[in-house]
């Protein structure tokens, strides 16, 4: 009985795949058709063309200054991490 109810949910979600799968189609059916034969989604002139591109100069950033890390003393690690509730 199980095995029953397990194919027919495999057949209602097979189903429910391919319906999406159709709806995609009909609904975008010219860009996915041409995206499938190689064709892109750009046409011919409005497709980006290649050229040189705008270099931006950034100046140069300040040295990084050291930071002092705090020194951490034995005294605060001997302390328990948990709670005595835990």
């Amino acid at each position: 009985m199980v095995q029953v109810a397990a194919a027919l949910l495999f057949a209602l979600a097979a189903g429910l795949g391919i319906t999406v799968i159709l709806a995609m189609l009909k609904s975008n059916e010219s860009a996915i058709l041409s995206a499938l034969l190689g064709e892109g989604a750009f046409t011919g002139d409005a497709a980006p063309q290649p050229g040189p591109t705008t270099v931006i100069k950034l100046r140069p950033s300040e040295p990084r200054r050291h930071i002092a890390r705090a020194i951490v003393t034995r005294s605060q690690l001997s302390q328990p991490q948990f709670s005595c509730a835990a």
